[in-house]
């Protein structure tokens, strides 16, 4: 299973990813909005992890893009 992770805190994003690989998972991930973005809308994704507050493009502006 592929996951996108959209987290802007590097700190939290690499905790919640090594969690996220220690368990099988695949991990790709974006640390603001326009990246987030990007990458949602070019990557096949299975399950996306996003935050709502981040730089440049807020996550419910990105999941709005993504469900149109």
């Amino acid at each position: 299973m592929r996951i996108l992770l959209v987290e802007d805190e590097k700190d939290l994003a690499a905790i919640v990813r090594q969690g996220l690989e220690e368990e099988g998972y695949t991990v790709e991930s974006a640390y603001d909005g326009e990246e987030g973005l990007y990458m949602a809308e070019n990557l096949p994704a299975d399950l996306i992890i996003l935050d709502i507050m981040l730089p440049i493009i807020d996550g419910l502006s990105i999941l709005k893009s993504i469900r149109k």
